[in-house]
């Protein structure tokens, strides 16, 4: 992945692994967070650069040392060097010691309405809210209007929508609400018909393990 973010993969690893990122949001967070270490890290190398009066006695240096290896030369390198190590050792600690991000998972079990059916998901917290990553089998695909919906759902039974879709294989849903207050996730089977509500067609039904 590293390798992949500073542009010295092979090219044909490269169009393999590039493939592997697309399909995977979690390849695509490492992705991110490895070429946002080789921006700083390039950032800091060019930023590094000697004080004017230093140049100034290197300049002098090398008019009167014209046979010979200017030290003062050497000693500007050897800072410069000295300064882009320590910024790189500030991008490791920086990214070392981020928490990893919460995470919560969620097992789904059938209904009368699907027998059979089951579904895992991890709900991640990020950013821009919870991402929800769904893996359901047993559920056939709904086409030509009609749709699964996901839900939480809190103790008072107020329902959120989380997002729809046709089938139940690597879906990515996103809720702007904490799994930790609204519990329960729900998927059901919807229409195109208006009504925002959801039909109460329950085809999965589950509880998000917050560990309290």
């Amino acid at each position: 992945m590293a390798a992949l973010a500073d542009g010295s993969l092979a090219p044909e690893r490269r169009v393999a692994l590039e493939a592997r990122v697309a399909a995977s949001s979690e390849l695509a967070d490492r992705l991110a967070e490895q070429q946002r270490a080789v921006a700083l890290m390039r950032s800091a190398a060019e930023g590094v650069e000697a004080p004017a009066a230093l140049r100034a006695r290197i300049e002098a240096q090398r008019g009167l040392r014209r046979g010979r290896p200017p030290r003062r030369l050497v000693l500007a390198g050897t800072a410069t060097t000295a300064a882009l190590v320590v910024a790189v050792a500030v991008v490791v600690s920086e990214l070392g010691s981020g928490t990893s991000a919460e995470s919560f998972h969620a097992a789904l079990a059938s209904t009368n309405l699907s027998p059979g059916a089951k579904g895992e998901a991890t709900l991640t917290k990020t950013p821009s809210g919870w991402r929800i990553e769904l893996d359901a089998t047993g559920l056939p695909r709904l086409d030509a209007g009609r749709f699964y919906e996901a839900w939480l759902r809190n103790a008072a039974g107020v329902l959120v929508p989380v997002g729809t879709f046709n089938e139940g294989v690597r879906v990515t849903l996103w809720a702007g609400v904490s799994p930790k207050n609204f519990t329960t996730l729900t998927v059901t089977r919807e229409r195109a018909d208006g009504d925002q509500t959801s039909s109460g067609e329950k085809v999965l039904v589950g509880t998000v393990d917050t560990g309290g």
